[in-house]
């Protein structure tokens, strides 16, 4: 008699780049059968890729396409609208699977805890981003863009992207498939000035080449840099010197900028390196920022900053800060507070205080690291864990009670809970293009969670 084959059963948490990749780790392989079950705590797939992704960069969300293809894999279901620690606990979901691995990112963002901070007119990059890309959870932000003056904190993608944005003109959004809302708010802007400022050096920045490049495209928004901040210290020298080839790419267009006279478009941003914010100053809202500037020190092979008693007031109208994501503690889920991650071991969830393996327990991406890298950087990432996971369902630790494809929907019905699957996705998806086709625009983004729910209701309809 022919041994059957025990299926394996996978819960996801998260349906990002992470989350995308793991699934199609598992499923490509061809020793054991696998099955998995992806619970995402929106109507809609795809993570950051969605929600994060500047509206202007379609030819990074492209990548859904490869995401849509690992989706219909025999094997893969959907799960929309459920939160795990609210909807779902970890204890519930354990008991119907052989692993359960969290792909649920980074929802948080560092703050620059200076005083000031909480004024009127200090906004989060992130609240900023979830906002004009759609996101139900920030579409009810509101940002005062009739302000002249606007100082974005930080030198990664995300602080480009937030000057990009600003930068635009109504004619350049309007291609792409940004909010209906934030397209409408954007065209009324009176912004004129964008200072992007940063703790370290223009050789420390952590954009990317590209993201620095389009800013030089902008209609009608000049890039401007004084000389004098292209100047660089030995240390910058050095490490300019072993640096990647991307560094010194965007090292050219940098001193570019900075060689080019100013010119006469009615936006202007401005960059600003080795300043350290010290205070949000004004009465009631955002009048001006104060400033340290820095010096640069090697200490333990890293470069650090140190402040100087050379202070600066800048002003401006409104702030943004984009220093960073954090991960987010989720209801009984092993976390780091320290760190801002789910602790682990190469990928297995450990636990914090006896730093002993969680059985069943994994991590991929953001949840796993911390926020770094690019999209692509999740595929590595996830490969590790679910390295790792297949190893240990060799010889399980963990035993699931129950092993039935209805656990989740018995489940989720039990609950009450209105799921969506990956059609009811594809309904929306059809939708939103339709809409946006309308308009000239990629898609037109559904924002609100009824609204969609709606949709999908009424698909036949």
């Amino acid at each position: 008699m022919t041994e059957t084959k025990t299926t394996f059963r996978i819960a996801i948490i998260g349906s990002g780049p992470a989350a995308f990749y793991a699934a199609d780790e598992l499923l490509k392989q061809t020793d054991m059968p696998i099955e998995i079950d992806m619970f995402e705590k929106l109507l809609t797939p795809y993570g950051l890729v969605r929600g994060g992704v500047a509206p202007d960069h379609q030819n990074i969300k492209a990548v859904t396409k490869i995401y849509e293809r690992i989706a219909g894999k025999s094997g893969f279901r959907f799960f929309g609208n459920v939160t795990l620690g609210v909807d779902l606990q970890k204890e519930e979901l354990l008991p119907g699977y052989h692993a359960v691995l969290y792909a649920v990112g980074a929802q948080g963002d560092r703050k620059l805890d200076i005083p000031g901070e909480d004024l009127a007119g200090s906004y989060s990059a992130r609240d900023f981003v979830g906002w004009y890309n759609a996101h139900p959870d920030y579409r009810e932000c509101k940002f005062d863009l009739s302000v002249k003056r606007v100082a974005i904190i930080g030198l990664g993608n995300v602080a480009l992207d937030v000057a990009r944005i600003l930068g635009h003109s109504p004619a350049e959004l309007a291609k792409t498939d940004i909010a209906d809302y934030a397209q409408a708010a954007l065209k009324t802007s009176k912004i004129e000035d964008i200072y992007i400022i940063g703790r370290r050096g223009p050789v420390q920045a952590a954009f990317t080449p590209a993201e620095l490049r389009e800013l030089r495209e902008l209609e009608a928004c000049d890039v401007r840099i004084d000389p004098e901040e292209m100047v660089l210290e030995d240390i910058s020298l050095e490490e300019l010197s072993q640096a990647h080839r991307n560094v010194q790419l965007h090292m050219d267009i940098l001193k570019m900028i900075a060689e080019t006279p100013p010119g006469t478009k009615p936006r202007r941003i401005h960059f600003m390196f080795k300043r350290s914010p010290l205070e949000v100053q004004g009465n009631q809202r955002v009048e001006r920022l104060k400033l340290a500037r820095n010096e640069l020190l090697l200490q333990q092979e890293q470069v650090k900053i140190q402040l100087t008693e050379n202070y600066q007031e800048l002003e401006v109208d409104c702030i943004f800060r984009a220093v960073g994501y954090r991960g987010i503690a989720i209801p009984g889920v092993a976390f780091d507070p320290v760190k801002s991650v789910i602790p682990n071991r190469s990928g297995r969830v450990i636990d914090p205080e006896t730093l002993e393996i969680l059985p069943g327990e994994y991590v991929a991406g953001w949840a796993k690291r911390g926020p770094s890298g690019v999209v692509g950087t999740n595929k590595h990432d996830a490969q590790e864990t679910v390295h790792h996971l297949l190893e240990d369902l060799k010889n399980p630790v963990h035993h699931p009670e129950e092993t039935n494809r209805g656990f989740a929907e018995s489940l989720l019905n039990q609950k009450k809970i209105e799921f969506a699957t990956f059609t009811d996705w594809k309904v929306l998806d059809d939708a939103e293009k339709s809409l946006g086709e309308q308009h000239g625009k990629p898609r037109e983004k559904f924002s609100e969670v009824d609204q969609m729910l709606d949709v999908i209701r009424h698909r036949d309809s």
